[in-house]
C-alpha cells in the first residue's frame, strides 16, 4: 500500500498539519520536527505531490465545493450562492456531497485537492487541521470550521442565541432544552457553548440533550427526551430537527406552542411555511457562499498571504411556534381534562 501523509505524521509523531507544512512550507516548521518528518518520509518511501506552479488564475479554473448533505436546503442555498459568484468570475464549480461521513469526506477532499484550483469545504465532519493537511498547497476556504491556518467563514450564533434566550425568558420560560446535532459538527459545539453561557447569564436552566442526526427524523427521535426533560421551550440544532421535534411532540399529545415552544436555527424558507410557522435563528448561508468564493479567488490569485476569518452575525426571527409559558392553573386544567 502506498504510504500517505497521515502515515508519515504518525511515524514522525507530529500533527498532520505539521507534516503537510514540512513539504509545502518548511520555513514554518521547527528544525527538529522537520527532521522527524523527512526521516519518516524516507523510511516509508513517501513521495510528496509536486508543488503547484505560482501563476495567474486561468479563465477555465475548476473549484470544488464540498458539503455534508445537499438535500438540506441550507447547504443548497450556500452552493447556489457560491455557483453564482463563480459564474461571475468565470470559474467552473464542482459539487461533492459526503453524506455526513468523515471517511467519505476524507477520501473526497484528498481526490479533489489534486484536481481543483481551489476547495471550499462547508461544515466538515473532519477536524480543521485534517482538512488543511489533506488539501496541501491547494487554496482552501473552510466554512463553519475554525482554524488559523486557512481562510474561514463562520456563522456566529452569538447574537441569535442571546436574542433567543432573552426572548424565551421574557415569555416566562425558566427551563429550556437544547437538541444537539452531530458530535463532529463545529456549529453544534459552538452553539451548545453559547447556549449554556447565555442561559446561565439569564438565570435559566438548560438541559443539553444527546446528539442527533441533523434531520427531521433526528428531531422526531429527540421529542420524547425533550418532553421528559420538563422543559417548556426547546432550541434545536437546525430547522429540520426543530420540525421533527414538533412532529414528535404532537404524536405524544403536546401542543405547539401552548405546551412547548420550539426554536430552530437556519431560518430556511420552509420555516415560514410550516404550521405553526417556525421561530428560527436566521443564519446568512447565502452570504457565506458568496464570501467563500471571493476569499478563495483571492487566494488562488495570490492576492494576499495571511489567512482571514470572517464571522457572520445571526438574528432571531419570531413566528408562531413560540409563546408564553402556560400558567400553572391552565396546565393543571389540561392535566385533568
Amino acid at each position: 500500500m502506498t504510504p500517505t501523509l497521515t502515515d508519515v505524521a504518525r511515524r514522525a509523531n507530529v500533527a498532520l498539519s505539521t507534516a503537510s507544512r514540512a513539504f509545502s512550507d518548511p520555513q514554518r516548521v521547527g528544525p527538529e520536527s522537520l527532521r522527524k518528518v523527512l526521516e519518516a518520509a524516507q523510511e516509508l518511501g513517501y513521495e510528496p505531490p509536486a508543488p503547484r506552479p505560482v501563476e495567474a488564475l486561468s479563465d477555465t479554473a475548476t473549484v470544488s465545493v464540498v458539503v455534508p448533505d445537499i438535500s438540506n436546503p441550507v447547504f443548497g442555498t450556500f452552493v447556489k450562492a457560491a455557483q453564482t459568484q463563480g459564474w461571475h468570475r468565470r470559474l467552473t464549480i464542482v459539487l461533492a456531497d459526503t453524506d455526513f461521513d468523515p471517511d467519505h469526506e476524507r477520501e473526497v477532499i484528498a481526490q479533489l485537492s489534486d484536481r481543483s484550483a481551489g476547495l471550499i469545504v462547508c461544515s466538515p465532519r473532519l477536524d480543521a487541521e485534517d482538512v488543511v493537511a489533506l488539501c496541501g498547497d491547494t487554496p482552501l476556504v473552510l466554512v463553519n470550521r475554525e482554524t488559523t491556518t486557512a481562510d474561514c467563514v463562520l456563522a456566529d450564533a452569538t447574537d441569535g442565541l442571546r436574542q433567543t434566550v432573552e426572548y424565551l425568558a421574557a415569555l416566562g420560560h425558566r427551563r429550556i432544552a437544547y437538541v444537539q446535532g452531530s458530535q463532529h459538527s463545529w456549529s453544534n459545539s459552538h452553539r451548545v457553548d453559547l447556549a449554556r453561557a447565555q442561559a446561565e447569564q439569564a438565570g435559566l436552566e438548560l438541559e443539553v440533550l444527546g446528539w442527533q442526526s441533523e434531520t427531521v427524523a433526528g428531531g422526531t427521535a429527540a421529542a420524547a427526551g425533550v418532553i421528559a426533560s420538563g422543559a417548556s421551550a426547546v432550541v434545536a440544532h437546525n430547522d429540520l430537527v426543530a420540525l421533527g421535534v414538533i412532529a414528535g411532540a404532537r404524536r405524544l399529545g403536546v401542543r405547539i406552542p401552548d405546551d412547548l415552544s420550539v426554536v430552530g436555527i437556519d431560518d430556511m424558507p420552509l420555516a415560514e411555511a410550516a404550521h405553526p410557522a417556525l421561530t428560527s435563528i436566521a443564519v446568512p448561508m447565502e452570504r457565506a457562499g458568496s464570501l467563500s468564493l471571493e476569499l478563495l479567488a483571492q487566494s488562488m490569485n495570490h492576492e494576499r498571504q495571511e489567512p482571514r476569518t470572517l464571522r457572520l452575525p445571526t438574528q432571531l426571527v419570531v413566528r408562531e411556534s413560540t409563546g408564553p409559558l402556560a400558567s400553572r392553573a391552565h396546565a393543571a386544567t389540561r392535566g385533568h381534562a
